[in-house]
């Protein structure tokens, strides 16, 4: 044990060190947004995507999301999302725009995806968005998974 004292100062302040560093990169876990039964009631904070989705079941959960995408179609900005859960009719949505700017290079699309009990079961086809600005969608038919 006494030769290991001399060591005890300098393995203390290493953990001190550790323990003052900046911390990991910890992102919280997204907030599911409520279910809106009713367009009137939504509630929308300033210019966004807006529209409805059709044919979302009970239940089911919805994640849109905008995205920047390259050349190929791959994701490589995720600009916005909203979580919303299946009320058995058209569902609307409001995808918030604020304070965005158009990635260089970048073609703008949004997509989705319905789950329910964990599995994948509709998607929404991508649809590109020609610029970010305060806009209808209208209503939206979503596609079974491939």
């Amino acid at each position: 044990m006494n030769r290991y004292l001399p060591l005890l100062p300098l393995a203390l302040s290493g953990l001190l060190a550790a323990c003052a560093g900046e911390p990991t990169t910890t992102v919280p876990p997204p907030m599911p947004a409520p279910a809106l039964a009713d367009p009137s009631t939504a509630p929308i904070h300033g210019p966004g995507l807006r529209g409805e989705l059709l044919g979302v079941a009970a239940g089911a959960d919805v994640d849109l999301a905008l995205l920047g995408v390259d050349m190929r179609g791959r994701p490589r900005a995720l600009l916005g999302q909203v979580h919303l859960r299946g009320s058995g009719e058209a569902l609307p949505f409001h995808l918030p725009l604020s304070n965005l700017q158009t990635p260089q290079d970048l073609r703008l699309e949004l997509r989705g995806r319905v789950s329910q009990s964990g599995r994948l079961v509709q998607r929404l086809p991508a649809r590109t968005i020609a610029e970010l600005r305060d806009q209808d969608l209208g209503a939206l038919q979503l596609g079974p998974a491939p």
